[in-house]
This record gives C-alpha cells, structure tokens and sequence, in this order.
C-alpha cells in the first residue's frame, strides 16, 4: 500500500519554525494499531490522517474524517495537525471548496482560507480556577519556584494552566525546563494529559502579543509541542475574560515558536487563525 504523505509547519509563515505535523491522505481506513505505528514511525507530536467521505476525491469533497496519532496514542482534538491538514487540501490538492469539515473525535470542525491564513472554527473550552496546593506537586515540576498568579483546569481538555506573575519576564518563561519524568510523577489522579504555562503579553510592543505560552504534555509522549492550538482554546477563554477583549495575538515561546489570531465568536465557538508552510511531499509504503 502506498500512501501520499507530507510534513507541514503549522503557526508559521517560514520553514522549520511553527509546529510540524505528519500529513496522511487515506483512499481506505486501517486499522488503529497501523495508524499507530504510523504516527510512532514519524515521531512527531501529531500525524493527521484524512479520509474521503461519499466517495469524493480530496481537490472536489467537502467533507472528511480526520483523526490524529501522537507517537503513542489517539488524541481527541489537536489544532496545529487539523490546520496542516488544511493546508494539505487546499495548497497540495487545490480543494475547490471555500470550506472543508473534517468529522473528528470532537465534531465538525471547519476551515476556510482567507488571504495568506487558515481560519479554523473550533469549540471554546474556559477553565475553572483552581487552589494551587492541590496541585502543589504539578506546579513545582512545571514551574519550579517562580511566582503563581492563577491556576486553572480545564476538564474537556485534561488540561491545567498555569499562569506566572506578571512580575515574570517573558525570558523565565522561555527557560523553563521541566522533565518529563518528574510531571508524570507529580500527578497520580489521572485527570491530567497537559500542562499550560502562560503569561500577560505585551500587547503595546511589536507586533503586540497579548500573551504568551508554553505546553507540555508527556502523558501524550511529547514533552513539549511547539504551538498548540487545541491549548488555546483553553488560553483563549481565560484571557478572553483577563484581558476583556474578543480578539487576541497569541505567541507560544516553545524554540520553533508560532503565531496564532483567536477571535471568541458571539456563538460561543472559537476562530484560531494562523499559517502553514508545506515542507516535504512523498510516499509511505506499508
């Protein structure tokens, strides 16, 4: 069997920053330990795999099954991997459609282009505060001693956001170093798959970032991903009220680093805006 396959850098406009994922085009579905080994093969925090639906090929569908692999499991909403996937169809494939749905774990999602970006339509997901000695032994793994603001846990994503003190500079945030082995251990409940570090931006400096982010997430075997858009939708809720404002500039600190436009949607939905470039093109044979 041979399938087409790409790499492409979301939340950038340029080679090898932003976040790479591995791109499959499915003429048939496969078993789940294949996709799997497939996505362990590629080693990258997300491989997409994209499926026709009503025998429609990829340039004339509208509508696809899309699922996403970490290296070692399914995940149930990923950003950077469904706006790869985008691009794919669009860029590679010229989708003739204004809009594309992928069917996924977490329902539709759409995505249209408008000029040079992507807009996904994604669901909002706002976290609920937290007391941070419960999650004491977490905090100190992520974070170590620096200063706390607010802690936050957003159940629909098994995430809990840490927000530092604005007293932090954006450089203690970019240094932070956590081990993988130490947040595994500091949570035993199992309600946890990721952690969130974010930051009031500087929305007044160019180009005017309102905040900033770094995720880890080594319950999924990926210790750090770049740019995460499904994060966001956990970000975008709590700054959206932060900040007092329904259109945001986001930056994730990660090394490769990413750019992500959020607009919070009168229907209580969630555009994530941002870029891809297409960086390899050839063919898995299994």
């Amino acid at each position: 069997m041979e399938i087409p396959i790409f790499t492409v850098d979301a939340f950038t406009n340029v080679p090898f920053k932003g976040n790479p994922a591995a791109i499959c085009l499915m003429e048939n579905e496969l078993q789940d330990e294949l996709y799997q080994s497939i996505a362990a093969e590629m080693n990258l925090s997300e491989t997409a795999f994209i499926t026709r639906r009503n025998s429609m090929d990829f340039s004339s569908g509208a509508k696809f099954g899309l699922r996403w692999f970490t290296p070692i499991t399914e995940v149930a909403l990923c950003g950077h991997a469904t706006l790869a996937s985008a691009a794919v169809l669009f860029y590679i494939k010229k989708n003739i459609n204004p809009v594309v749905v992928f069917e996924t774990m977490s329902g539709d999602l759409y995505v249209r282009q408008h000029e040079e970006s992507l807009i996904m339509d994604f669901p909002l997901n706002k976290p609920k505060p937290q007391d941070q000695h419960e999650f004491k032994d977490v905090l100190k793994a992520a974070v170590g001693d620096l200063p706390i603001q607010d802690v936050c846990y957003c159940p629909a994503t098994w995430n809990l956001m840490i927000r530092l003190a604005d007293t932090c500079d954006r450089s203690e945030l970019t240094s932070l170093r956590p081990e993988a082995e130490a947040l595994l251990k500091s949570e035993s409940t199992g309600k946890l798959k990721g952690v969130i570090v974010t930051m009031k931006g500087a929305p007044t400096a160019q180009p005017g970032y309102d905040f900033y982010s770094r995720y880890f997430a080594p319950w999924y075997g990926v210790l750090e991903d770049p740019v995460c858009g499904s994060a966001h939708t956990v970000l975008a809720g709590y700054w959206s009220e932060k900040l007092n404002k329904k259109k945001m500039l986001a930056y994730q600190c990660s090394s490769r680093g990413g750019e992500l436009e959020l607009e919070l949607r009168d229907d209580g939905r969630l555009n994530i805006s941002g870029r891809a470039q297409i960086i390899l093109q050839g063919t898995l044979k299994i």
